[in-house]
This record gives C-alpha cells, sequence and structure tokens, in this order.
C-alpha cells in the first residue's frame, strides 16, 4: 500500500482495466525547479469531495504537479488518433497530459483528475509536453465560465507556476493545470483503432464507455450512438445561444460524454458575427461560430464510421439524420428562454431571426444586446448605432408579443448573462499574473464567471466590450 498522499479521495485506476495499448504507463516529468501554487478553485475542488484547506496541505502542489504520486494510483497517458480539420491526422494521444486519479464522488460517480502541462509522454510527437501561463490561464477561466453557464464541461482545479521558461513563438512562463471531467475519452479514441483494423479494442472501449457512464445501453450499442449524438447536438445548441466559439472542433477534442473539451483558441462573441473565427490559426473558417452545429454532424459521422463493425449502417445512419432535429428544437427552446416566450404563437421564430439578423448588421454586442431586453431605457436602443428606428421598430413588435406573458424580466435575467469571459477580461488575467505576479485579478474574474447571471456591483466594466487597446486580440493553437 503506498503512503503517498491521497487526501481522502476514493481512488481507482478504472481506465487502466483495459488493455496496455490503451495508454502507457508512466510518471509525470520533472517540471521546473521552483514550483508555487498560483490559484485553486474551491467549487471544482468540491466536486470530488476535497474542501479548501486542501489548498494549503505541503503535499497539494507537489501531488497537482506531478512530483508525487496521488495516492496509489500510476499515472498514465491515453492513446488516441483524430481528424485534425477536417484531414486524417493519424496517431495523436496524450502529448501533454497525465491522468493522475479517478475519483469517486459522493455520488459514485467517476471524475478524471489529469495534469495539463506535466512533461513529455510517448505521444508528445514534436511538442515538449509543456503548457504556457497565457493558455493554462485561459483554460482555467474558459472551463469554469462554461460550467457558470450551465453547460456541460470539464472543470479546473488549480495552476500551478513551473518557473521555467517554455518556447513558443517567444519565451514565455510555464504553468500546469490540474483540470477535472467525468471522462476524457474522445472520439479519436474510437477512431485510432478502427482504422488500425482493431474492431475488438473498438468493442472493449464502447463496453467500458457504457458500463460507468451509460449503464442504461448496456448491451444496445445503437442506442448509446444515438444518446452520444443527442448530446452533441444539445452542446452545439448551448454554444450557440451563449454565444461560444470552440475554435478547433477537431475529433480528437470531441467528448464522447458530449462535454465542452480542450480549450484553445476559444472566444466568446462581442460583435454578433455569424461567422466569427476565435482561432487565427483557422484561415479557412472550418470552425467559425456559424459552422459549430455542422462541424458537430460531421464529427459524429466520422464517430458513426469508427463504430461501424459494432452498429448496423441503418441504425447509425438513423441517429445521425436525428441530430438535425434535436440541435433545432433545443437552440429554439434555448432562444425562447432568452426572449422570455413561454406561450406559443406563429411568428416566434421570424422573431428571434429578425433580432439575429439586426444584430448582424449592426454589429451589436451580443450578450448586451439579450441582457438589455429586461431594460426600460434607450440604452439598448444605442446597441444598434444608425440603425436605431429599426432596432426600435422591433422592440415595438417584441412588447406587443410579450403582452399577456406577465413580468418575464428575473427569468430572463437568469438565462442570459451579464458577464462572459471576452477575449480582453482574459487578458487583463493573464497580463497581471505574467508581467506582475499578481493574481488578484485572476480570482475576481474567476468569481464573475462562476456566477455570470448576478450584478456584481463596482465590476461593471468587466461585462462591457473591449477597450480599443484590447481589440482583436489574436488567439492560437499554439499554447
Amino acid at each position: 500500500m503506498s503512503d503517498a498522499p491521497a487526501f481522502g479521495l476514493r481512488l481507482e485506476n478504472h481506465y487502466a482495466r483495459l488493455p496496455g495499448e490503451f495508454y502507457t504507463r508512466m510518471p509525470a516529468e520533472r517540471v521546473g525547479e521552483t514550483l508555487t501554487l498560483l490559484h485553486a478553485n474551491p467549487e471544482a475542488a468540491a466536486l470530488i469531495g476535497l474542501g479548501p484547506s486542501v489548498f494549503s496541505d505541503p503535499d497539494f502542489v507537489p501531488v497537482f504537479s506531478g512530483r508525487k504520486m496521488l495516492g496509489d494510483f500510476q499515472p498514465l497517458a491515453m492513446v488516441y488518433s483524430g481528424h485534425q480539420f477536417g484531414a486524417w491526422a493519424g496517431q495523436l494521444g496524450d502529448g501533454r497530459a497525465l491522468l493522475i486519479g479517478q475519483a469517486r464522488d459522493a455520488k459514485g460517480d467517476l471524475w478524471d483528475i489529469q495534469l495539463k502541462g506535466a512533461g513529455l509522454t510517448p505521444y508528445s510527437r514534436f511538442g515538449d509536453g509543456r503548457a504556457v501561463m497565457r493558455s493554462t490561464i485561459r483554460e482555467y477561466l474558459g472551463s469554469e465560465a462554461i460550467a457558470g453557464l450551465g453547460i456541460a464541461t470539464s472543470r479546473a482545479l488549480s495552476i500551478v507556476a513551473t518557473g521555467e521558461t517554455v518556447m513558443r513563438e517567444q519565451p514565455e512562463p510555464g504553468a500546469i493545470l490540474t483540470r477535472l471531467a467525468r471522462s476524457h475519452v474522445r472520439f479519436g479514441h474510437f477512431e485510432h483503432f478502427h482504422h488500425r483494423g482493431k474492431h475488438d479494442q473498438v468493442r472493449l472501449l464502447a463496453d467500458h464507455v457504457i458500463g460507468e457512464y451509460f449503464p442504461a445501453f448496456a448491451g444496445d450499442y445503437a442506442g448509446w450512438f444515438g444518446e452520444v449524438a443527442k448530446r452533441t447536438a444539445e452542446l452545439m445548441a448551448e454554444w450557440q445561444a451563449a454565444g461560444f466559439a470552440h475554435g478547433v472542433m477537431n475529433t480528437d477534442n470531441m467528448s464522447i460524454l458530449g462535454i465542452t473539451l480542450d480549450y484553445g483558441p476559444y472566444g466568446f462573441l462581442d460583435a454578433y458575427d455569424p461567422d466569427f473565427i476565435c482561432n487565427h490559426t483557422d484561415e479557412g473558417g472550418r470552425y467559425s461560430f456559424s459552422n459549430q452545429p455542422g462541424i458537430g454532424h460531421w464529427n459524429l459521422r466520422a464517430l458513426a464510421l469508427a463504430l461501424s463493425s459494432l452498429i448496423d449502417g441503418d441504425a447509425l445512419v438513423k441517429h445521425l439524420d436525428a441530430y438535425e432535429g434535436i440541435f433545432v428544437d433545443r437552440f429554439r427552446a434555448l432562444m425562447r428562454a432568452k426572449l422570455g416566450l413561454v406561450r406559443r404563437e406563429e411568428g416566434d421564430d421570424d422573431l428571434i431571426r429578425s433580432l439575429l439578423q439586426l444584430m448582424a448588421k449592426t454589429r451589436a454586442d451580443y450578450s448586451q444586446a439579450f441582457r438589455g431586453l429586461t431594460q426600460t431605457g434607450e440604452d439598448w436602443l444605442f446597441l444598434f448605432g444608425p440603425a436605431r428606428e429599426a432596432a426600435l421598430a422591433w422592440r415595438e413588435r417584441y412588447r406587443a408579443r410579450m403582452d399577456g406573458e406577465g413580468d418575464r424580466r428575473a427569468a430572463m435575467d437568469a438565462v442570459n448573462p451579464r458577464y462572459v469571459l471576452r477575449n480582453w477580461v482574459a487578458e487583463t488575467a493573464i497580463r497581471a499574473v505574467e508581467d506582475r505576479g499578481d493574481a488578484g485579478p485572476l480570482d475576481r474574474i474567476l468569481r464573475l464567471v462562476q456566477a455570470p447571471y448576478a450584478e456584481h456591483p463596482g465590476e461593471e466594466a468587466l461585462s462591457e466590450p473591449p477597450a480599443p487597446e484590447f481589440a482583436g486580440l489574436s488567439v492560437s493553437c499554439s499554447s
């Protein structure tokens, strides 16, 4: 029995029950010399039953940087493959990620505990296995912002500064992120074995995933695929309604559980632009905001092919064909809630569509345009610039439609966030840490995005579009 710290967690190495060709067992590389806990997240810690006192435990930083093992859990890096920007990329895998634990919570749900940036693995290819502070802070805040909006996602537990310099386009400070997820299994895990003709391993992995995460579908591979397609369609609808662009929807970044995974060059909309591209590496706009629902379907087709040795083709096609209807129904319900529409009337879809068209034409701020629907003054009209008269006409039509719906302001403010994690807001946290070693703005912003529907008096500036010096921030895959 190991004497390594376990912090009272109910650990088990569930993924390691699969054969060794699914992963490589290995300790973390010794990354950095001077390790410092930059920030830790009590909300995420509570998910696996840890209290905030754990952050002051002298073993916390060594464990959550990979210097020490977590209990008797033998760390491992997963292997998978995938399509990247629509092209088959072959073998990929956890090139800078390491699973250091799986813990059961009080409800019996299993959580992965994974380090990101803890060094080289056999799947690092040409990378260095490191993560930079910039991207680590963005994932830390981004995953918590998506969770705050009620969208399924991985979570962020802590950031450890490594004290070393990591080379990207320029030298940057290094960091290690600890993230939690119910699973890190991706579409690409199944593709990896299918495209090698290893159909027995596809079945083993499917049985593992269904047994742990989809027990209601035991023995029903087709029904399970339908549930994966449903969760993916609903996730896409939730991203679109929230104005969130993922940026790199490769199949190796798509969760088999339908959660938001792998925060790279993501972005929340400022000015509404349906063709917004948040990743400057995406020169062709494959992963633009408006393309996300279609890419979700494309990725499911790739998964369907990977499962074709298990599931009849007609059943796969049936569930793929159901995707669009599921997406539309979920997106319509979310947008109706944003407008406060309860009873159904003919013309409601056109009312929503015409608002989005007006916002696109005038580049009105996405979040403010919806949050402002509960206001009675003139501020909302100013969002539409010279199209004020068109906005006024739409608002009069909207108010006539709302007659008889009752007071919907509280319900609308509960689904239209006051705060989203705009790129410029994340950048203020990054610059404070990198320039001054100051984690204060990071702490403030984390609290805002974890409660995005509240008003937070005194923090109103962080709900605003970017000032000129922060406009046009460029985000890429170079993390």
